[in-house]
């Protein structure tokens, strides 16, 4: 996803992070000292670190202030994966045994808590409006994870409420990435809004391309079972397309029942091929990106905003 011209603008920063977050992993308990240790080791992406090393070069910041923001970003991620695979009640995380399977329900979710007790320690050392920004961030996420539940439970199946699940769930942490270095530094009131616009466009986007591949990619490049999503009844968006179709009630009951028959992922795989709702679903992605990319323009032409850019214009041509 991080393309070698952007981790060479970023490279010395991301070496000095993993040191960083060990740093800030250490525990005097054994079993946290493990998960925290295999999700280091694990490792990620790294992604969403990169964002806000990326928006602080964009906006001039020289130097490693932005260290303990992408730490902090990383932490108050990771501490939902720990929750949220739980919740789901996965395998495996990054390729390994999931935390909860591995140690026990509680060990996970209090490891998670004290990654988030680690967030705050972190920004107590910075501004009181990171602070804040991260406090609403958690909160946004902890919503959105409770209305896909509610949806699920009410069938209460609508566009409306899936962009607000996944803004919520998925773009909002992105923007505060992208954000919190604005914030850090007092800039401009209309360059933190067109930051938040990238960010949560360009989530938005992000989450609908991973709902689109769970229904559409080869499931040995995906690296698991294709449909995932409408096992667990969540409404995505090219299903919620087909529900516009004549094909509605179909899907609907569907979903309802978790895609629990034989034949049910494959039924929804052929209809949204045959119905156009792919191509509808990838019109959808390109607009967010264009939003994400046209909001940038306000910063100075840089190749740190050039690589956020092609981070978002690569996110409309993303496969497996």
């Amino acid at each position: 996803m991080l393309g070698s011209h952007t981790l060479s603008l970023i490279q010395p920063a991301l070496q000095a992070f993993e040191e960083r977050i060990r740093e800030v992993l250490t525990s005097r308990v054994e079993f946290i000292q493990l998960i925290n240790g295999d999700l280091v080791g694990a490792g990620g992406k790294r992604f969403r670190p990169a964002l806000v090393m990326l928006s602080a070069r964009a906006l001039g910041i020289q130097d490693l202030r932005e260290l303990d923001l992408a730490v902090a970003v990383e932490l108050l991620h990771s501490a939902t994966l720990l929750h949220d695979d739980l919740i789901d009640d996965a395998d495996t995380r990054r390729g390994m045994e999931a935390a909860f399977r591995k140690y026990g329900n509680a060990v996970s979710v209090l490891s998670g808590d004290f990654m988030l007790s680690r967030v705050l320690k972190i920004l107590s050392e910075h501004p009181a409006t990171l602070t804040a920004e991260f406090a609403e961030t958690s909160m946004r996420i902890c919503e959105g994870e409770v209305l896909q539940f509610q949806v699920a439970s009410y069938r209460d199946y609508s566009i409306e409420n899936y962009l607000e699940i996944i803004t919520a769930k998925t773009a909002v942490l992105m923007a505060t990435a992208v954000r919190a270095p604005a914030l850090m530094i007092g800039a401009p009131e209309n360059v933190v809004e067109a930051l938040t616009t990238y960010g949560l466009e360009y989530g938005r986007a992000f989450q609908i391309q991973d709902d689109l591949l769970d229904l559409t990619a080869d499931a040995s490049k995906l690296g698991k079972p294709i449909g995932g999503d409408l096992k667990e009844g969540k409404a995505t968006l090219p299903v919620l397309y087909l529900m516009e179709t004549e094909h509605g009630p179909e899907v609907r009951e569907i979903l309802a029942r978790r895609a629990s028959e034989p034949g049910d992922v494959e039924r929804v795989r052929l209809l949204a091929q045959q119905m156009g709702v792919i191509q509808k679903s990838r019109r959808e992605i390109a607009e967010r990106v264009h939003r994400a990319v046209e909001a940038l323009q306000i910063l100075p032409s840089s190749p740190a905003r050039q690589a956020l850019e092609n981070l978002a214009l690569a996110e409309a041509e993303r496969a497996l």
